[in-house]
Formats: C-alpha cells, sequence, structure tokens
C-alpha cells in the first residue's frame, strides 16, 4: 500500500509563491462573498460554501506561518519593525 510523502523539498520561493497563491484566492473568495446578499435565501448555502472555503484558507497561511524560523541576529540589539 503506497504511503504519504512526510518530506518536501521546498526553496523559499517556492513557500512564498503558495503564500502568494493562498493569499489571492483569499481575495477572490473575498470578492465572491461580497458579490452574494444574505437576504437572498438562494445565496444561503453559497455563503456557506465561501465562508468554509475562506477558513480552510486562512488556517493553512496560519500553518505556513507557524513553521517559519524568522532571523534575528545574535550579535548585535535586534531593532524589529
Amino acid at each position: 500500500m503506497p504511503r504519504y510523502n512526510r518530506s518536501f523539498d521546498l526553496s523559499i520561493a517556492d513557500v512564498d509563491m503558495i503564500e502568494e497563491a493562498l493569499r489571492a484566492r483569499g481575495r477572490e473568495l473575498s470578492r465572491m462573498r461580497l458579490a452574494l446578499s444574505e437576504e437572498n435565501p438562494a445565496h444561503l448555502e453559497s455563503i456557506r460554501v465561501i465562508e468554509q472555503d475562506q477558513r480552510e484558507n486562512e488556517e493553512l497561511l496560519g500553518r505556513l506561518h507557524d513553521q517559519k524560523i524568522f532571523y534575528r541576529p545574535q550579535a548585535a540589539v535586534y531593532v524589529g519593525g
């Protein structure tokens, strides 16, 4: 039985491209959601599906962010911002 590949070899550019695609998808979902009216009963199911897709998209972006290791210089005083 085949197993899942749990080891991925992605470059920083690859991860950046994935994140940008997820952000573009989030913008697209937001536009779709804004085009629908909650007052129209025919739109309610579509709104529910779009909002679920938005939630999954944001959760995936969050998991990618949580796996990053951000550089912080050790020798000098770090000034963020």
